[in-house]
């Protein structure tokens, strides 16, 4: 008998480039599917970047079929434009995920990097190479973007197995952390 597996979509939200990710897990196996941008930033008209999104978003679902829509949380900043703009982002890829009867889960990028690093000030470069540990691929994406939404789906994934967010141990350094850690490396 073959196993079920869970296919989760990450998403990290923009108007000027949004990331995606996708993950199957089989049993205790994660497997990358896909990690890529979109870029609607080209694009002149806001409501079009809008509506650029919610197709993308739309023809992931139906192209990858996942069970699980994880998406990043906006993060409070000064310019509230910009605030505004990302949450538009963030409403319509979660508009269209409902659509498709997935049900939604919004992570903050402090609690997306402590699940895939241990650290929640780490830097995008850190969050990078731990993915690439964890999932077992060399290549860097063009745009962080990418492997931040590839993060958001680990991090549901992690949440889901109740994988602790926190460690009670002290880390100094990759190599501590993974010693420390050996179940979140993936040979």
């Amino acid at each position: 008998m073959q196993k079920k597996s869970t296919i989760i979509l990450g998403i990290d939200p923009g108007t000027v480039v949004m990331g995606y990710g996708l993950i199957q897990i089989t049993g205790s196996t994660i497997k990358l599917v896909e990690m890529d941008i979109l870029k609607p930033g080209k694009v002149d008209d806001p409501y079009r970047k809008l509506q650029l999104i919610y197709n993308t978003v739309s023809g992931l679902i139906i192209k990858y079929k996942p069970d699980v829509f994880a998406i990043e949380a906006p993060f409070f900043g000064k310019n509230v434009q910009s605030m505004l703009k990302l949450g538009r982002a963030q409403g319509v890829a979660i508009a269209a995920a409902m659509r498709h009867g997935l049900d939604v889960t919004e992570y903050a990028p402090k609690k997306i990097k402590q699940s895939i690093t241990g650290n929640g000030n780490a830097s995008k470069e850190q969050v990078l190479k731990m993915l690439q540990r964890l999932l077992n691929f060399t290549e860097d994406p063009k745009y962080f973007d990418a492997s931040d939404a590839l993060a958001v789906a680990v991090c549901h994934y992690f949440q889901e197995k109740g994988q602790p967010l926190t460690t009670s141990k002290k880390v100094n350094g990759w190599g501590d952390f993974l010693q420390k850690n050996p179940d979140r490396l993936k040979k």
